[in-house]
């Protein structure tokens, strides 16, 4: 055969075996499962309410969400893609965090901010003289939509933001010189160009508002239920399989069609333009109005990123009995006092996200790569191996777990170690390792590896010599980025973790949901924590990062 004659195309596709059996294996294997699962209940245990309630809430919570983050992410846009200020890449950093902070970091900001024993809520009994908290916005649909803003303003940003700065600024200035007014020019103009980088943020940002599951169950509570949290209640709290399985077929199947909307806008036609110098168009404010617009966004965006950290970290170092500076919630952390709600102290908790984020972090890492040096064989499957990837990237997490369960039910029940979190957690890292792995290993000629090779050096030697030193830089950005998911994900590892093998994120949720200054404190404590290790991981990224040229 003279396929198999072909070495190129043999180590093609040897090197896509492994990443291939793995996603295989974890992800389509499972999401068979579910298909199965959900025929096996019959139309008895399942009624259309059961279905159209989380449904109907997961569509109205994701629009409202949407419209709230366009609000806030337009004129933000508009600010980061035409002007130049003081900070402006500081605050461009800034909004990158939520892409990697955990959401129970930000649940647990939200709570110190806004809950019953917050700042807002301190502020406001001192300063009026009340004995009870006049600000009640936890667990109601304001908090669910403030999240979720909180997160996805960044998406807005950085995708019209750029569409935004990327517009020949001379259209705008023709349309002033025929006589238009401002407001006409961007109407006329300006908006209809940008029309098809609003829509596709729109879109990603309902994805994302309608996949959400720890900022509706830790900041909505109970009263709330998307299709997400829905999956989570029937099939740990209800034991009700087939109704999880028939939801989450519902979950996939909102979002295969809204990846295809959003791959069908992103890919829409646009304006052909001239060529233009970076930076072209981008000022600083002139009139006293536009400072006062720039400014007020600007303080308006870093203190909805800013404030619900701030008061984490505050709350983390003041004892909520006396008021006082302290350091004992930190020390509470590796004491395991028989009272508690763990078989280990909170400070094993934090080891186990360590050790499971650095088995996660490795197999992505290798899966990854290799998956890289298979995309640049000449296979024709190539591509569709490579979409099989990505994949996992727009699946549900709660889905996934729910999957695992299912297929993997007694491995993930056996005691021990859990084994199948760090699949999971690698399964959500790949994507990211081979989105920076891909355009660094696409850089290296082949014929750097060719030259080697012709002086002597084995094949490992090429790679260690040659290509790793390239690979260096975007391995670390990939590995940082795999581990700070892992660190922090939540949605299956509800389903996976063990009740004596804890990671951060669940005790952070179990330690919110306990009454008691003590567990409250602990849980500011261990969130300021994953909360230092994101912004860490974050300062890291930017660094190694290949410079932009401002102008």
């Amino acid at each position: 055969m003279n396929w198999f004659r072909n070495r190129s195309l043999r180590r093609t596709l040897a090197l896509w075996l492994l990443p291939l059996a793995f996603v295989l294996a974890f992800f389509f294997y499972p999401l068979l499962k579910i298909l199965g699962l959900a025929g096996e209940g019959g139309t008895g245990m399942i009624t259309w309410m059961a279905i159209w309630r989380p449904l109907r809430f997961s569509l109205l919570q994701a629009g409202l969400s949407t419209l709230l983050t366009l609000l806030i992410g337009l004129p933000a846009a508009w600010i980061f893609g035409r002007f130049a200020f003081p900070g402006k890449r500081l605050l461009a950093a800034l909004t990158t965090l939520p892409f990697i902070l955990p959401v129970v970091t930000a649940a647990a900001g939200f709570n110190a901010l806004l809950g019953p024993n917050g700042w807002l809520n301190l502020l406001a009994m001192r300063l009026l003289g009340l004995e009870n908290p006049p600000i009640s916005l936890l667990n109601t649909l304001g908090a669910i939509l403030l999240g979720h803003v909180f997160y996805n303003t960044a998406i807005v940003i950085r995708l019209v933001g750029s569409a935004w700065a990327g517009l020949d600024v001379r259209l705008e200035h023709a349309a002033r010189v025929l006589g238009a007014s401002p407001w006409q020019a961007l109407k006329e103009v300006t908006l209809p160009l940008l029309r098809p980088a609003v829509l596709s943020a729109a879109l990603l940002v309902f994805l994302f508002d309608f996949t959400s599951f720890g900022v509706v169950l830790l900041l909505g509570g109970p009263r709330f239920a998307t299709l997400e949290v829905e999956i989570y209640i029937q099939a740990l709290q209800m034991l009700n399989l087939p109704l999880a399985g028939v939801l989450s077929l519902v979950q996939l199947g909102f979002t295969l069609l809204f990846i295809v909307l959003s791959n069908r806008l992103g890919s829409g036609v646009s304006v052909p333009l001239a060529p233009r110098l970076s930076g072209e168009g981008v000022r600083r404010p002139r009139t006293p109005a536009e400072w006062v617009f720039v400014w007020g966004g600007v303080l308006t965006l870093a203190g909805l990123l800013l404030a619900p950290l701030a008061a984490l970290m505050a709350r983390s170092v003041v004892s909520l009995e006396s008021g006082d500076l302290t350091l004992a919630y930190y020390r509470e952390l590796f004491i395991n006092r028989r009272q508690g709600l763990f078989y280990v102290p909170p400070a094993q908790a934090a080891l186990n996200s360590l050790l499971v984020a650095g088995l996660a972090t490795g197999l992505a890492l290798l899966l990854g790569m290799l998956a890289a040096y298979a995309a640049r064989g000449k296979a024709g499957f190539s591509r569709w191996a490579e979409t099989a990837l990505m994949l996992p990237l727009g699946a549900s997490a709660v889905t996934l777990g729910l999957g695992f369960i299912i297929t993997y039910g007694k491995v993930a029940g056996a005691p021990g170690f859990p084994v199948l979190l760090p699949v999971a957690h690698a399964l959500a890292g790949l994507p990211f390792v081979l989105r920076a792995v891909q355009p660094a290993l696409a850089s290296i000629p082949p014929s750097l590896g060719r030259a080697a090779a012709v002086l002597g050096a084995s094949p490992w030697r090429v790679w260690r010599e040659v290509d790793l030193p390239i690979l260096g830089r975007a391995l670390l950005v990939g590995g940082v980025f795999a581990f700070t998911i892992s660190l922090g994900e939540f949605g299956a590892t509800t389903f996976l973790t063990k009740p004596d093998f804890p990671t951060l994120p669940i005790a952070i949720f179990r330690f919110l949901g306990q009454p008691g200054a003590l567990n409250y404190g602990q849980a500011m404590a261990m969130a300021t924590l994953l909360l230092l290790v994101c912004a860490a991981a974050l300062l890291l990224v930017d660094n190694k990062m290949p410079e932009k040229k401002n102008p």
